[in-house]
């Protein structure tokens, strides 16, 4: 109706090739493509062909069926972009995320949300990898019946998981633990970026500074390794690490349950053999900059950096008390006993304990206190 008004009156002389074109909201020449159109084939030839079309792309209902049933039956509850990733890398699928959405939730088979709150600036990335390294840990039903933590140590330029596991606690093991790995297999970095949490920082006012003189063990083995120690005032700060949990909270335990796994040792196996190979392929970026700036470690042995450092007096009886266990000392060539001297004893990520005179190790011990033999000896004597 509004064409053949814009029509007439531009055939009466009335309006100009212009103005009726800015009465159908067009430029001239659609205006003069729509006139050939009208004396040629009448209102009919004003419809836009592509309705009439199907397109070529067009799933047919057998996908459609295909993608909902296998979705119901192998991976329900799984959120769509887990889901998504596993279509196209196990059964070679050629839809777009967009697309199998609409058809799972026009199915009923997932579930619609609520659109997201305002979106907010991030925090740009490090320029290179090795700069900033995030560590933190989430506590969540990951199997049937166990709740775990999972510690993640990721680098900020590049979002790649440099170690990741499961633990019952989190506390200094688990976070020397992560810096351990990351450095065995990078390097050394400039920066670790973590919350206020105990282990990490003393704070002598609730939800004040941290205080950074009176370091705690890992803030010790920081310092001692040279890497500088950043404390976050908010879990916004932590944003990327947050995102990050989201993630693996909405993958990992429909990942450990289809593989059939529920204690915590398979469980680390399958984290490092396929989930965090398989993550860092998928969310992995390139640094904005080229080259790294981890640096190799070539000074000292890093267990006995990265763990926990205990100063104490040897007793009477050549023993060192620690926790409620006896630490007998063995006679050596050096000294025939160290009763009254200032020694200090290492406990190591796996709970084993060590007995040191500045730097000379005097023995090693299991987590009971009993002596065993010295791994770093037994090495020598082979040598």
């Amino acid at each position: 109706m509004r064409f053949e008004q814009a029509y007439v009156g531009w055939n009466e002389g009335r309006l100009n090739q212009s103005e009726a074109a800015e009465l159908l909201g067009q430029c001239e020449r659609s205006f003069r493509r729509h006139v050939q159109r009208y004396e040629a084939d009448g209102l009919q030839g004003l419809l836009d062909r592509r309705l009439s079309q199907i397109s070529k792309r067009r799933a047919s209902a057998a996908e459609v069926d295909q993608v909902v049933e296998l979705y119901k039956t192998s991976f329900a509850g799984w959120n769509l972009s887990h889901f998504h990733s596993k279509y196209k890398a196990e059964f070679k699928g050629l839809r777009s995320y967009s697309w199998l959405k609409s058809v799972l939730q026009g199915a009923g088979a997932a579930k619609v949300h609520k659109a997201r709150g305002k979106h907010r600036i991030k925090r740009d990335r490090a320029p290179l990898a090795g700069m900033m390294i995030h560590q933190d840990a989430s506590t969540h039903r990951w199997v049937d019946q166990s709740v775990w933590d999972l510690v993640v140590t990721m680098d900020d330029a590049t979002g790649e998981h440099t170690s990741m596991f499961f633990c019952e606690q989190e506390g200094s093991a688990s976070s020397f633990h992560g810096i351990g790995q990351t450095i065995a297999r990078y390097g050394l970095f400039a920066s670790l970026y973590t919350d206020r949490g105990a282990h990490y920082f003393t704070t002598p006012k609730a939800g004040g500074k941290v205080d950074k003189v009176n370091l705690t063990q890992l803030g010790r083995a920081l310092k001692q390794l040279g890497i500088g120690h950043i404390a976050a005032y908010s879990p916004q700060a932590r944003g990327r690490s947050e995102r990050a949990f989201q993630t693996h909270q909405g993958r990992l335990p429909q990942e450990l349950a289809r593989a059939g796994i529920t204690d915590i040792q398979a469980a680390n196996r399958y984290l490092e053999e396929v989930y965090r190979p398989g993550h860092n392929r998928e969310f992995g970026v390139a640094s904005r900059c080229e080259g790294t700036a981890y640096v190799p470690f070539i000074s000292g042995n890093l267990p006995d950096i990265l763990c926990e450092q205990h100063e104490r007096t040897a007793d009477n009886d050549n023993c060192v008390s620690f926790e409620a266990m006896q630490l007998q000392i063995p006679t050596d060539e050096f000294r025939y006993h160290y009763v009254h001297t200032r020694l200090r004893v290492h406990r190591y990520v796996d709970a084993t304990l060590a007995v040191f005179h500045g730097p000379r190790r005097l023995a090693c011990y299991d987590a009971k206190g009993q002596q065993r033999q010295d791994p770093g000896k037994e090495q020598r004597l082979a040598a």
